[in-house]
């Protein structure tokens, strides 16, 4: 059973060409960008946005760096209580 919905987006007919790609290439990267950014604001966890991106995990959160995304983005006192508890 699918239970997937369908968003559909208008762009210029010229847009892929414009940015030197197929249709289909243009679409695939428009819906990773879509799922960087929403990992990137903390809105899906990593494994919602490779199902999004259509990637599993692991090449999900390698890709990451390509758009300028951390792929652990903690702050400081997070990062120091991980290591605090990894050592403990």
């Amino acid at each position: 059973m699918n239970h997937a919905a369908q968003l559909i987006i208008n762009y210029p007919r010229l847009l892929p060409d414009a940015l030197q790609q197929t249709r289909g290439e243009f679409e695939q990267e428009a819906r990773i960008a879509m799922a960087v950014k929403l990992f990137e604001m903390k809105r899906l966890s990593s494994g919602i946005a490779a199902k999004l991106a259509g990637m599993d995990r692991v090449t999900f959160l390698l890709s990451l760096h390509k758009y300028g995304v951390a792929m652990i983005d903690l702050e400081e006192d997070e990062l120091l209580a991980d290591l605090e508890n990894a050592y403990a």
